[in-house]
């Protein structure tokens, strides 16, 4: 006999296509985000060198505007221990201050020995000492000639005659002013004058135009030596930059476009001749990429994953739904089957008690025989509906009884044998006598087992053994039958309502509640219900209650 195909289709292609669609658009999310994220890498490559400019100059800041303006708070009064001891705490604190000249230097209205005259106004130079460092303790100072770079010291000297000439004295100098006039600022070499008080101005600018002899005015300008080579490189960045150094401006890298990535900043203020040169490797660059792009790539897969969990839960939600109406649609068709035999052979006997036609005693036994059970099948399955309906909503309560349980077995076995004549029927009970239990509610079970195993079994093999054993606190119903069995893939739903194993066994008198209401029943008295099965060989369900 030929199996009706289920005509519920489930549309897998619809699936596929859904999965197909997401993960293209994964792959090209995370295309978008990886070209992004290498983009945005490589402008951080060529913006965050100035980060690493700002902290490497940083001390040659602090020195330009906060160490050399120490100066001026000698006011001209530096000698040589005093200037030695400056010395020292530049070279300890700024290691790329390589040396210090220091000139101590006289301004008068006297020309005598001047180096430098303007008007009335003469700067001659007094003392040239040179300071170098020994060891991070010492400092090495050489007096020097005072003709000596004497070139840089007319440069300033020159500067700071101009700003006497011109100086505002009713006011402070500005910043522009003092930055102008005096400070000189040369590649590798700072110089730098004490900017004196306005009453010395005043002072210097009577000078210009006094001529009788006056007052000798003392005054102090340091020139200092850097090293760019010297500044400690503080690369703030060393996911980016992989080595950065100083170099000449005129420094041209070796060009590996395929291999190395280059970038370099210009270095301020004395050490505009030289720049910071940046340099990674390319691969480098593409760890650092990766590194960024793995938690992008954690919250696209996460949106990913979350979009398909929701289209995994609508998808369970839709099977179920298509389970529970394939369901309802059998119910019902099977249902309808189930009352419309009875009724059929009923409405016929009751056509032929009403015909005309005379009828012996042997036909109205007959036909009253069968009115008898077609209504006794039509009440069966009411009850075990009404019965379901009442476990499930639990408007039943247990009537218990004691059961003596060789007397209720052998009165099944003898019932069934009449029903089913050809059914062979054999039972054992084992180191039990009595069970406290609801006789109504046992009965049941054990109709149902009997009945499912005659109905499930080949005609030359119906045939069921039962055994009831205590075994500790417990009864223990085993119903071992030589059916059809149960396939693997279908254990996990016999016990469902109105689930039905297909094959040729349940086209006929089967609704698929006979297993669903045993469990029902089972549940109910605090037990539990197993199968073991193989397929062509039989089954073995076992119950197992409290004792």
């Amino acid at each position: 006999m030929t199996i009706k195909e289920n005509i519920y289709r489930k549309n897998f292609s619809l699936i596929i296509a859904f999965v197909v669609l997401i993960s293209a658009i994964l792959v090209a999310a995370l295309l978008i985000a990886y070209g992004l994220t290498r983009k945005y890498v490589e402008n951080e490559f060529s913006s965050d060198k100035i980060d690493v400019l700002e902290k490497t100059t940083s001390p040659y800041y602090d020195f330009f505007q906060n160490k050399i303006p120490e100066i001026t708070a000698y006011q001209g009064f530096l000698n040589e221990t005093s200037a030695s001891k400056y010395a020292d705490s530049v070279f300890n604190n700024y290691p790329f201050v390589k040396s210090i000249d220091f000139y101590h230097f006289n301004i008068s209205n006297r020309s005598k020995n001047a180096t430098l005259n303007r008007g009335n106004l003469s700067i001659t130079v007094h003392n040239v000492y040179n300071f170098v460092p020994v060891n991070s303790f010492n400092v090495k100072n050489v007096k020097v000639s005072r003709d000596k770079n004497v070139e840089d010291f007319k440069a300033m000297a020159l500067k700071l005659s101009g700003f006497i000439e011109i100086a505002d004295t009713t006011r402070a100098p500005t910043a522009d002013e003092l930055f102008k006039f005096f400070y000189d600022i040369k590649p590798n070499k700072i110089s730098y004058i004490n900017n004196p008080r306005r009453e010395e101005i005043k002072r210097y600018k009577d000078l210009l135009t006094s001529i009788s002899p006056s007052s000798v005015y003392q005054q102090d300008m340091m020139t200092f030596y850097l090293s760019p080579f010297s500044m400690a490189i503080k690369n703030t960045h060393p996911e980016l930059y992989e080595h950065i150094s100083i170099r000449p401006v005129v420094y041209d890298p070796l060009d590996n476009g395929d291999t190395e990535a280059f970038t370099e900043i210009a270095l301020p203020g004395a050490f505009s001749d030289y720049k910071l040169v940046f340099q990674s490797n390319k691969t480098f660059i593409v760890k650092e990429t990766v590194r960024r792009f793995l938690p992008v790539t954690g919250l696209v897969l996460a949106v990913y994953l979350f979009i398909v969990v929701i289209g995994w839960l609508i998808y369970r939600n839709l099977n179920v739904n298509h389970k529970m109406f394939k369901l309802q649609y059998d119910f019902i068709n099977n249902f309808t089957h189930e009352f419309k035999t009875p009724v059929s052979v009923i409405k016929i006997a009751g056509s032929n008690l009403r015909s005309d036609n005379q009828l012996t005693d042997r036909q109205r036994m007959h036909y009253g025989k069968i009115l008898d059970e077609e209504a006794d099948k039509l009440n069966d399955l009411m009850n075990k509906l009404l019965s379901f309906t009442q476990l499930e909503n639990k408007s039943i309560h247990l009537k218990k009884e004691t059961i003596e349980l060789e007397e209720f077995v052998q009165k099944y076995i003898d019932t069934f044998k009449i029903k089913y004549p050809l059914f062979k029927l054999t039972y054992e009970v084992i180191n039990v006598k009595r069970f406290e239990s609801d006789p109504v509610l046992l009965g049941s079970i054990f109709q149902n087992m009997i009945d499912n195993a005659y109905k499930y079994s080949p005609p030359e093999r119906k045939e069921m053994h039962i055994v009831v054993e205590r075994y500790r606190k417990e009864l223990i119903l085993r119903f071992k039958d030589k059916g059809i069995g149960i396939p693997k893939n279908e254990m996990k739903n016999i016990f469902k309502k109105f689930y039905r194993i297909e094959s040729l066994y349940n086209q006929n008198g089967s609704v698929g509640l006979g297993l669903a209401f045993c469990k029902e029943l089972v549940n109910f008295m605090n037990g539990e219900i197993t199968v073991t099965s193989k397929v062509n060989e039989g089954s073995e369900f076992t119950v197992i209650l409290p004792y």
